[in-house]
C-alpha cells in the first residue's frame, strides 16, 4: 500500500471512529480542523449503547491539541445535537471560545438546549435554512428535592447559560429569558423553537448559510490570522 493510500485509510478510520478530520486548505489559508457535535452530549454518566453521543472527554483533549498545534490554523464545528449534559456542554463551549485560532460553527439539523452555547461560542456562526434551535429552561432528570436551595441552584445554572450565550452573540439576556419561558409554542414544555432565519433575526446566529459559506468563512479568517502572524514575524528585530 502506497503512502497516499495509507493516508486516505487513516483519514477514513478517523472519520468513522471520532467524526474528526483535518481539511487541508491552501498554503495561504492553512489547515482547518473539523469537529462534529452530534446526538446527545454525554457528561459524567454513560448513555445507552443505542444512543448517538458526543463524549466531552474526547472533545476537550482534541480542542487542547488544536490550540497547541502549529499545523492547524482554524476550527470548523458542525452541530446536529439534541443537547445533553449542561456541565459538559458548557465545558466544550468555554474551550472553543477560549481558542486563539479562528472558529466557525454551522448548525445543520439542529442545535438544541445546551447546543446553543456551543453554536455561539465560535467567532462566527451559520445555520442552514431548515436548521432549528430549541431554547428552554434548565431541566433535571431523576429525583429532585423540592426545596428553595434546589430552585436557587437551577437559577444559577440558567444564569450561567444565558450569561455565556448573551456574551457571545447579540441577543439580550431579557430576550433570551423570554424565549426560554415562552408558554405558547411547546405543548408540554416551556421554550421556543427557532428555525433558520429566525435564529439570525433574534441575534443568536450570525448568518444563514451552508457548508460552502462556512468553509469559505473559516478559510478567510484563518488566512487573515496567518498573514497577520507572518507580517508580525517579519517586523521583529533579530
Amino acid at each position: 500500500m502506497g503512502k497516499k493510500e495509507e493516508q486516505e485509510k487513516h483519514r477514513d478510520e478517523r472519520v468513522q471512529e471520532t467524526g474528526q478530520l483535518t481539511l487541508e486548505g491552501t498554503r495561504e489559508n492553512g489547515a482547518i480542523q473539523l469537529l462534529t457535535i452530534i446526538g446527545e452530549i454525554e457528561g459524567h454518566d454513560n448513555l445507552g449503547s443505542s444512543s448517538k453521543t458526543t463524549k466531552y472527554e474526547h472533545i476537550l483533549p482534541q480542542l487542547a491539541a488544536i490550540e497547541d498545534s502549529s499545523q492547524i490554523d482554524g476550527l470548523l464545528v458542525l452541530l446536529n445535537t439534541m443537547g445533553g449534559d449542561v456541565e459538559a456542554g458548557l465545558a466544550i463551549a468555554e474551550m472553543i471560545a477560549s481558542l486563539s485560532k479562528p472558529t466557525v460553527s454551522l448548525v445543520l439539523g439542529g442545535s438544541h438546549s445546551i447546543g446553543v452555547p456551543i453554536a455561539v461560542s465560535t467567532d462566527y456562526s451559520f445555520i442552514v435554512p431548515t436548521g432549528t434551535m430549541v431554547i428552554h429552561p434548565v431541566r433535571m432528570n431523576g429525583t429532585v428535592v423540592g426545596a428553595p436551595q434546589t430552585f436557587d441552584y437551577f437559577r444559577q445554572i440558567q444564569d450561567r447559560i444565558t450569561g455565556f450565550v448573551c456574551s457571545h452573540c447579540s441577543i439580550t439576556q431579557r430576550r433570551m429569558e423570554e424565549l426560554m419561558m415562552n408558554q405558547t409554542m411547546l405543548t408540554k414544555d416551556l421554550g421556543t423553537i427557532l428555525v433558520g432565519e429566525e435564529a439570525v433575526l433574534e441575534g443568536i446566529i450570525s448568518e444563514v448559510g451552508g457548508i460552502r459559506e462556512a468553509v469559505q468563512k473559516i478559510h478567510r479568517l484563518a488566512g487573515g490570522r496567518k498573514k497577520k502572524n507572518s507580517d508580525s514575524d517579519k517586523g521583529k528585530i533579530k
